[in-house]
């Protein structure tokens, strides 16, 4: 919960940028939607209380060594993207809390927050 606090803090200091937005996810009050604006094209990710699920611009080798609970979707450009996606790809980690690949961000998301 930490850091989704420090995420909206931050939010309220670059939002004239527009860069990076902050926002919440309707319904569930524990997680955080992110986006930052890249050039080409946008990274997103939702941040839970146990884990996060992820854009393909972030490397889901990464998370598993560093034992997070992580899950990763591809084609996705906005947060709504990210709900309506399927799992490409878990770490051990969000394994063992029952997030497969094939379920929607949505399902994930219940489970991480």
């Amino acid at each position: 919960m930490k850091i989704i606090m420090k995420l909206i803090k931050l939010m309220k200091m670059i939002e004239p940028n527009k860069i990076v937005e902050v926002r919440g996810i309707k319904g569930i009050d524990s997680a955080a939607g992110v986006t930052v604006r890249l050039p080409n094209k946008n990274l997103v990710l939702i941040i839970g209380k146990k884990g996060f699920i992820m854009c393909g611009y972030l490397d889901i080798e990464t998370a598993e060594r560093f034992d997070d609970v992580a899950c990763i979707v591809t084609d996705v450009s906005t947060v709504d993207d990210i709900l309506n996606a399927k799992i490409k790809a878990v770490t051990s980690n969000a394994r063992s809390l029952g997030i497969r690949e094939g379920m929607s961000g949505r399902e994930a998301l219940k489970i991480i927050s």
